[in-house]
């Protein structure tokens, strides 16, 4: 059975009033954790409308079990495979899609998936326990360089040659196999730190990103949800941090431009429709959930919405740039 933790979804009324769902509509819950999105979206729907979940988590899964509707379905995938899992649905064209990227909040407070400093437990961090090395064995056989960069590029770590050259040099001692061992040594490794951060915060959000592909995933999913969403439709993505957030604003930004190249010469009148329209300002958690819910200081939200514009073929198309 899956253990149970309290779970609060992040923006959950900004992101409703995003998807402005319709009762017959057809929508998406890309990321669905412990389901408080999806939870809060069926009500809204009439008989004929449709929610279709997401997760690579098992545990989420097991979750989305005691979900007994007719009008839900979840699916064990990682949103870059978003066209095959509606593929598989019969679902061609989706009326609202909503991402709330990066880790819930029972993942971070379930020792066992180790995905936290805070509480010991495996040195794991895989949304997918099933797939993929776990952080305590690409951290045993990785080199130096490698570390030094994924710390580096992937948590924005300064002291990135610090941290890996420390964690290099502990591995014929004593391998690295929970998180309060990983948390220690870059303590050690990091000697001044941010005013409220533990040095090992970004650390772990770097090995995390990098090890599930986040980024990586993130960027092949946006195409595919911008080709299957219905003229109207709203596409809502809650981030976490700047690697997430700037990938979704360059992309949305890309869309909301008319789909020619700059250097095409067109007057303005003869310029196509651009596919995507921003819709309002990012979004952030308000002082009342920030207080209910710390971790959501960090959330911003992004909408845009599909307009009825075609998509150009070809792999040149500006919003694949």
């Amino acid at each position: 059975m899956a253990q149970r933790t309290e779970h609060h979804p992040v923006l959950l009324a900004e992101a409703l009033a995003a998807l402005a769902p319709r009762a017959d509509g057809t929508y998406l819950d890309g990321t669905f954790g412990r389901g408080g999105h999806s939870l809060a979206l069926l009500p809204l729907l009439g008989p004929r409308g449709r929610l279709i979940a997401i997760d690579r988590d098992p545990q989420a899964l097991a979750a989305a079990a005691d979900i007994r509707d007719p009008r839900f379905s979840i699916h064990h995938a990682r949103f870059s495979a978003l066209a095959q899992v509606l593929d598989a649905a019969g679902a061609s064209r989706i009326d609202g899609m909503l991402f709330d990227l990066g880790v819930s909040s029972p993942q971070l407070e379930t020792p066992e998936r180790g995905f936290s400093f805070r509480r010991d437990g495996p040195l794991d961090m895989r949304m997918d326990p099933t797939q993929g090395e776990s952080a305590a064995q690409w951290l045993s056989h990785a080199g130096e360089s490698e570390i030094r960069e994924v710390i580096r590029d992937y948590g924005e770590e300064r002291f990135a040659q610090q941290i890996a050259k420390a964690i290099v040099a502990a591995r014929p001692v004593q391998p690295l196999r929970t998180t309060r061992q990983l948390a220690e040594l870059v303590g050690q490794a990091v000697r001044t730190r941010e005013a409220r951060q533990d040095p090992a915060t970004r650390t772990f959000q770097a090995l995390r990103i990098f090890l599930n592909q986040e980024l990586e995933d993130l960027s092949l999913m946006l195409p595919q949800a911008l080709q299957r969403l219905a003229t109207g439709a709203r596409l809502a993505v809650i981030s976490f941090h700047s690697l997430e957030d700037r990938i979704v604003k360059q992309f949305f930004a890309r869309a909301a431009r008319p789909p020619v190249p700059r250097e095409l010469p067109l007057r303005e009148s003869e310029m196509p429709a651009p596919l995507l329209k921003l819709v309002g300002k990012p979004v952030r958690a308000s002082a009342e959930e920030i207080a209910r819910n710390p971790r959501s200081r960090s959330a911003v939200m992004r909408v845009a919405e599909r307009t009825d514009a075609r998509i150009p073929t070809g792999t040149q198309a500006p919003w694949r740039s």
